[in-house]
Parts: C-alpha cells; structure tokens; sequence
C-alpha cells in the first residue's frame, strides 16, 4: 500500500511535479473536469493508465480514492535514446534486450538478474502490456533492476527503428527459424527480442528484426521458460565476446 497514492488531485499533482509513477487505475465511467485533465496529463506524459472497476481499486487501497489510483514507479527509468547513446559511447558493441509481451514479474526479474550478471547494457519494455515493474520484480531480480539501466517506452517498433539507425543488429528469439543462437555474431551491436511464452513476438516487431535465431531443442517438450531462453541467449553473447 506504500506504494500506492490516491485520490483525484493528489494524483494529479503527483504528476504535474514529475513524481515517477508506473501506472494509473481509472474507474470505469469517470467523467468531469478535473478527471478530463487528469487524462490529459497521464497521455501527455505517456504514463500507463487502465479502466477498472470500483472493486479492483477497492483492493488496492482502504481509503477515499475519488475512482483515482497511481502505482508509484520502484525503479528510475532511463530514457531510452540517452540509454542507447550512453551504452555507445561507453563500448563498441552494447547488447539490449527488448521485452515483447513478457508480463510476469517474475520471470522479468529473473531476466533482470542474469542480465547485470551478462553486462547487458540495458533492458527495454513496452509502457503497456509488459510487466509491472514492483516490489516482486525487484525481489525475483535479486536487486539487479536496482543496477540495470531499463527503460520504458511507448512504441517498441519506434525503439527498434531508433536501433536500426544507430547500427544495432536486431534478433529475434524465436522457434520459428532454421538458425541457431550460435549462428548469431554477438560481437557486433545487437539487440534482442523476447517474446511472451504463449504469443512469442509480435507480427509487428518481427518484421522489423534483422536476424532470427532459434535454441535448440533436444527433449520432447520443445519450449523453454522465457526467463531461461533470455539467459541462455545472453550466455551465448558472453561466450562469444570473452574469446574475442
């Protein structure tokens, strides 16, 4: 409940002042001036917000929430552009990985964690539709989303053409290829898509990648937990860059 603020004008001036807010839950049916600006302000400011009913607000907090609750964000955000810019300047070849539907805390904070351990140069997740960055994800990480640079944007086909420009290789994590993780050159500037275990990427981000690649299987069950994929593939990177 720390972590929640609530109430109409409270929220308002929380974002009005910068606070750093992950996500804002609506009622359902809101309407007014003062909640027309609300809504103003979250889009202008490309904050996540949901429509929910009165209950799930209820279940987030015991006081008078005016149908206005706001998820205070655990971890500073980076911006994405100062991340890729910073990571390039820093090295010849970063590595990123780009989360496409992967909406487990859990298995983000265990991406998270083998990623410090990588020296992953920064994580990238979609303002809506990933994982809610909290108090789990924080402990699934070990503390890693602590001392990873991770960053939030609103359009991830916008990140990756931003990538493209800048010289970044795009690969795709997927089953559905002939090639193998080991086929990748993960020496030059790469950027990985994950995708959610049950959808895999989305059309729209795989038409933009450049490379796909797949792990290879040997069992019969044939898929692996997205958390493990992401690691193996990271390790993969690694291997490829200490021989150099």
């Amino acid at each position: 409940m720390d972590n929640y603020l609530y109430g109409i004008h409270p929220v308002i001036e929380a974002v009005e002042s910068g606070k750093k807010i992950e996500k804002v839950f609506l009622k359902q049916g809101m309407e007014g001036p003062a909640f027309k600006h609300l809504l103003e302000l979250v889009t202008a400011k490309q904050i996540a917000f949901q429509f929910v009913p009165a209950q799930k607000l209820n279940s987030l907090v015991h006081g008078a929430h005016q149908g206005v609750v706001a998820y205070m964000a655990q971890i500073d955000y980076v911006p994405f552009e100062e991340m890729v810019e910073n990571a390039l300047k820093a090295k010849k070849a970063p590595l990123f990985f780009l989360l496409d539907g992967v909406s487990d805390v859990r298995n983000f904070g265990a991406i998270a964690r083998s990623a410090e351990c990588a020296a992953v140069d920064g994580i990238i997740v979609p303002a809506k539709g990933g994982a809610a960055i909290n108090a789990d994800a924080v402990k699934a990480s070990a503390g890693a989303l602590l001392r990873i640079s991770t960053s939030k944007t609103t359009n991830l086909k916008m990140a990756l053409y931003y990538l493209l420009e800048n010289g970044f290789q795009i690969v795709a994590a997927t089953e559905k290829t002939d090639r193998q993780i080991y086929d990748i050159d993960f020496t030059k500037p790469t950027a990985v898509v994950m995708g959610s275990e049950g959808k895999g990427i989305s059309q729209p981000i795989l038409s933009l990648c450049t490379e796909s690649a797949k792990i290879p299987m040997l069992g019969s069950i044939g898929s692996l937990n997205v958390s493990v994929a992401a690691s193996i593939v990271m390790y993969e990177a690694v291997r490829q860059r200490v021989q150099r």
